[in-house]
């Protein structure tokens, strides 16, 4: 059987979050590069996989899929085992959990997190503009009142959405890893069961093999 393919550059934070589902579920996949700098997401080729010229696109066989979150899920779902039951879908009260972990993510998360790594990183490594430092620092404190929600919730819990890892933990983790790439990445030290919970979670094999290759492209 021919492995899934994924389309996108590996330092993709949405590409990553594909990818580290496909590894902990230990699914074969071919990782077919993006050049994002020549602007081959906008090719009929690509748009054909995603309409919206974005990364990544997914393909199992005929099934053509875009969107990282909805990838990942369907990855999770059709590959699930017993070791790796990362969507808890047999469990209603487990899954409302995750149901509500990658809400949170999507809308309180990751437009915070974003603007930092952006502004700290993506655009002056990529793109040669500078810091917009207002932009940050206002982001910091947005980021710092969700920290302070999920340093309550991993006081009692392993992980962010019980006792148990799953697909929330996963989708947090690509924009985190850039962000501990930033100046700002000690404020995690003031919430000490995020940083443990962090730690732990950059220590797994498959967000280990995934952030090997998470290198952002300097500009030329």
């Amino acid at each position: 059987m021919a492995p899934v393919k994924v389309f996108g550059p590996a330092m993709s934070t949405n590409v990553a979050r594909v990818l580290v589902c496909l590894e902990e579920v230990g699914v074969e996949y071919e990782l077919v590069n993006i050049d994002f700098k020549a602007m081959e997401h906008k090719s009929p080729e690509h748009l054909k996989r995603n309409p919206f010229g974005q990364m990544p696109a997914f393909q199992d066989g005929d099934l053509l899929l875009f969107e990282s979150r909805a990838v990942g899920r369907y990855i999770l779902r059709k590959y699930k085992t017993s070791e790796a039951n990362l969507l808890r879908e047999g469990n209603l009260t487990e899954a409302a959990m995750v149901d509500i972990g990658i809400e949170v993510e999507i809308h309180q998360y990751y437009p915070v997190i974003s603007s930092i790594v952006y502004e700290c990183l993506f655009n002056p490594a990529m793109y040669g503009v500078p810091t917009n430092q207002k932009v940050v620092d206002d982001s910091l404190e947005k980021l710092k009142k969700v920290l302070e929600v999920y340093e309550a919730r991993l006081s009692q819990n392993t992980y962010l959405a019980g006792n148990f890892l799953s697909f929330v933990d996963l989708s947090h983790f690509p924009f985190t890893f850039y962000f501990m790439a930033t100046p700002y990445a000690s404020l995690l030290d003031k919430y000490p069961h995020v940083k443990a919970w962090w730690d732990g979670l950059a220590a797994r094999p498959s967000i280990k093999k995934v952030t090997a290759a998470m290198v952002l492209p300097l500009k030329a």
